[in-house]
């Protein structure tokens, strides 16, 4: 780990601020580190509002959007709902079929199937449209590159609106509206949105059109929550609005689906840490086992009892994608090993029956062991399909643009891509990618990075700071916690490994300088085990970690959550 500490801001900014909010110069400087210079600015952090939000008739191309969905209300028209399989994709499809069903029943959804349809919008689906008398059809969180499947859907007289947030590329399909704040032609103010929030901009005008307020909208909000969570956009701006009053919903009067999936979590208050790694796995997992219908079936039911049957049965699909992705893991481990890789600047392995599914799972997990930008492969049909994922700061969108003669056809964020391609130019592409990144990465971006906001004294840490740092959630992209470095750091003898195999270090830390005091703090540092040598003996030690709070028999106390020690 390399530990990088982060500028510290202009001193000029952060007393004012200081000032200002009236409060101490630490947390102003977390403030101004995430761009909070402001009063107004802090106001919309600390205190977000769903009036604050977008105008959705500035995103370009929404008036045309509501005006042809008006029509095909007004003519009685099928619309079919369509998305991804994936979490973006599922709540999405569920957001804008649920909604537009509250008041007009010719409203069908449509998720592609992983295994025979691949991603995005297939003909397979239109063709489905054409058969079934769909005039309308509604893409999310898919379809800014579909310019031959959009041109194949008008020759059969069915009308798409687009609903994206992925890169564009150099041609727009020729769909009746292309709502995508990525555009270069779209001057939305916030182009940060996933799949599921440019949905809700959809329902957000279309409500608006219909002389209904935002408050109308609420009950949605756990859905775009969730989309955010999983898919892991910046937790700023209308993102930040968006999940912290779906989160609310979340946690108070959620929709039956997402009841039954955590109605045996023992937390009172979910987080959106919570939405990542426990409801989000269970409706991915229903697109990678069995097929993402079986997640909107679960997110659109309205009786629990209904959906608890859905729920138990999605409980199954994650189970068995847990067991896959493990063994498929260990698989690729050793084939890196097997061929002398673990020296490159790329992780690119294949494997013909590895389950699609769960590839890019196994992809997160091989960026978590090389750290390296990683794709993983597997044959789908007559191609091969893949999953890469990215290291900091590193494009990876970018790096496969590079190598595009190779592939058929690819797709993506900067840190996480889809592709396919032809079985015999897999080794040419294995070789460009290798190429690319070894020529564009800077080598530091190779070494896992821990930020750290500010060096601290343990002295800093009171409940003032804490009861304000918990205003700074939810956490995640652009507002993640803040991590805090101390130095002359000793533990109080008691230091020790736990866990199964004692790959965990508990201690208690006090800090040299403030020998004496009794300000002192329960530390845990989760897969530190093999530091505890550093530790023994009284010996000093620098830490970083974010501060928490741990709940124990009733009793709240403060812990340090150790991410790394020297």
């Amino acid at each position: 780990m390399r530990w990088t500490l982060k500028p510290k801001p202009s001193s000029n900014k952060v007393k004012a601020l200081a000032t200002e909010l009236k409060v101490d110069e630490l947390i102003a400087t977390l403030l101004v580190q995430r761009g909070i210079e402001t009063y107004e600015d802090a106001r919309q952090f600390f205190r977000p509002s769903l009036a604050d939000l977008h105008n959705p008739y500035l995103m370009k191309d929404m008036d045309k959007a509501v005006t042809r969905i008006e029509a095909a209300i007004a003519n009685g028209e099928n619309i079919l709902v369509f998305g991804d399989y994936d979490v973006d994709g599922t709540t999405a499809v569920s957001l804008v079929s649920s909604y537009l069903k509250s008041y007009y029943p010719n409203v069908a959804t449509y998720i592609p199937d992983r295994y025979n349809e691949g991603y995005g919008i297939s003909y397979t689906g239109i063709d489905f449209a054409d058969d079934n008398g769909f005039s309308l059809i509604i893409a999310l969180d898919c379809g800014i590159k579909s310019i031959d499947h959009v041109a194949y859907a008008k020759s059969k007289n069915i009308d798409f609106i687009i609903c994206d947030h992925h890169r564009p590329g150099e041609f727009l399909p020729e769909a009746v509206a292309v709502l995508d704040p990525k555009r270069e032609d779209c001057t939305y103010p916030y182009d940060e949105l996933c799949g599921c929030g440019v949905g809700f901009k959809l329902i957000q005008a279309l409500a608006q059109n219909r002389n209904q307020t935002i408050e109308n909208l609420i009950p949605y909000l756990d859905l775009v929550a969730t989309a955010i969570a999983a898919d892991i956009v910046p937790i700023t701006g209308e993102n930040r609005t968006l999940a912290k009053f779906g989160l609310e919903v979340i946690n108070a009067n959620p929709r039956p689906g997402i009841k039954a999936l955590i109605q045996n979590v023992k937390k009172k208050v979910l987080t959106i840490t919570d939405v990542v790694f426990i409801i989000a796995p269970r409706i991915n997992a229903a697109g990678r086992i069995k097929h993402g219908n079986e997640a909107v079936a679960l997110l659109t039911e309205y009786d629990l009892d209904q959906a608890e049957i859905f729920a138990s049965e999605i409980e199954q699909h994650n189970a068995d994608r847990k067991d896959l992705d493990k063994q498929i893991t260990v698989e690729a481990l050793s084939q890196i090993v097997e061929n002398e890789e673990t020296k490159k600047f790329t992780t690119v392995v294949y494997q013909e029956n590895w389950h699609k599914g769960v590839i890019g799972i196994v992809a997160s997990r091989l960026t978590e062991t090389y750290y390296r930008p990683t794709i993983v492969f597997t044959k789908s049909g007559d191609k091969l399909a893949a999953s890469a994922r990215s290291v900091k700061d590193f494009d990876i969108y970018n790096a496969l643009e590079a190598c595009a003669e190779h592939l058929e056809q690819f797709g993506g964020h900067m840190y996480a891509a889809g592709m396919t391609l032809k079985e015999e130019n897999y080794a040419a592409f294995k070789e460009a990618f290798e190429r690319t990144v070894e020529e564009t990465i800077h080598p530091d971006l190779l070494t896992p990075e821990i930020s750290v906001d500010a060096e601290i004294n343990l002295t800093d840490i009171n409940e003032k700071l804490i009861r304000i740092l918990n205003q700074f959630e939810p956490f995640g992209p652009q507002n993640m916690t803040p991590v805090f470095m101390s130095k002359g750091l000793r533990d109080s003898g008691y230091a020790k490994g736990i866990g199964a195999d004692e790959d965990h270090l508990k201690l208690f830390v006090k800090q040299s300088r403030s020998i004496g005091s009794s300000q002192g703090f329960g530390a845990i540092g989760f897969g530190l085990g093999k530091k505890l040598d550093l530790v023994k003996n009284q010996n000093s030690f620098e830490a970083v970690y974010c501060i928490d709070e741990n709940e124990f028999n009733g009793k709240v106390s403060v812990q340090l959550r150790l991410k790394d020690l020297r």
